[in-house]
């Protein structure tokens, strides 16, 4: 009988949880698959998630317009391994043994699509860095 590790999980915070923490999180899900644990969520969420955002990542092949922007909650920082702050000076609760990062970039808020790809291009690149840190090789 085999024992396998139980899976990493990663949330994603940002203030409103329509651009960056979505793209973020879809592209973990899209590149990692079911291996990691994928969460997003902000401590004030928008009412949807930020069009340009959908249309940059449906650019590069990601459908997130079902997606929608969720509440922070102690429970999900509990349950995640890695909690990654977008920038944003957001407060999140802190618990022993986890690992917190702050990913430093640009809001794509009331921006167009052409400025959130540049964002969107970033967010790749640092979560296939996050990959090869949580995944075992």
């Amino acid at each position: 009988m085999s024992t396998t590790a139980p899976r990493p999980s990663v949330l994603f915070v940002c203030v409103h949880n329509a651009g960056r923490s979505q793209m973020a999180a879809a592209y973990l899900s899209h590149l990692a698959g079911d291996r990691i644990e994928v969460r997003s969520a902000g401590s004030a969420p928008a009412d949807h998630v930020n069009p340009a955002v959908v249309e940059a990542m449906a650019e590069a092949g990601i459908d997130i317009a079902a997606e929608s922007p969720k509440v922070l909650t102690v429970e999900a920082v509990q349950a995640s391994d890695v909690v990654i702050t977008m920038g944003c000076g957001d407060a999140c609760p802190v618990f022993p043994g986890k690992t917190y990062l702050d990913w430093r970039l640009d809001d794509p808020a009331g921006q167009g699509v052409a400025a959130v790809r540049p964002i969107r291009d970033a967010i790749e690149a640092r979560v296939r860095g996050l990959i090869a840190d949580v995944l075992p090789a």
